[in-house]
């Protein structure tokens, strides 16, 4: 199976963080290998950056702001959530029904959700 190929100034449509909806997104970098490192929304101006295809950072664009985390909020990929310990994160997985790894800066951690 071929890897897809991006070009920089290539418009493409994923998930947003901060708008939480499928958002066009304009691809800022690219490796070598035309792998994504860098795109930015062109809704809210969020910027993502990639490693070996996989989101590694989010930084928040001047119009919107993460919404604070909440334990009894039902999380999905992709969303984005404020931390009052860890600060700005991005949901990276749902482990279980009541389980979330979420990207924070550079670390991983795992946080609850849906509890009621």
């Amino acid at each position: 199976m071929k890897k897809e190929v991006f070009e920089v100034g290539q418009t493409l449509k994923m998930l947003c963080s901060a708008c939480d909806v499928e958002q066009n997104h304009t691809v800022e970098s690219v490796t070598k290998q035309g792998q994504i490192t860098k795109a930015i929304c062109q809704a809210c101006e969020t910027s993502s950056t990639f490693s070996r295809g996989v989101k590694t950072s989010v930084a928040m664009g001047k119009s919107k702001t993460a919404s604070p985390y909440d334990r009894t909020r039902k999380y999905r990929k992709g969303q984005a959530m404020m931390h009052s310990t860890f600060g700005q994160g991005e949901v990276t997985d749902v482990i279980e029904p009541q389980k979330i790894d979420v990207l924070f800066g550079d670390k991983t951690r795992r946080l609850i959700h849906s509890q009621n």
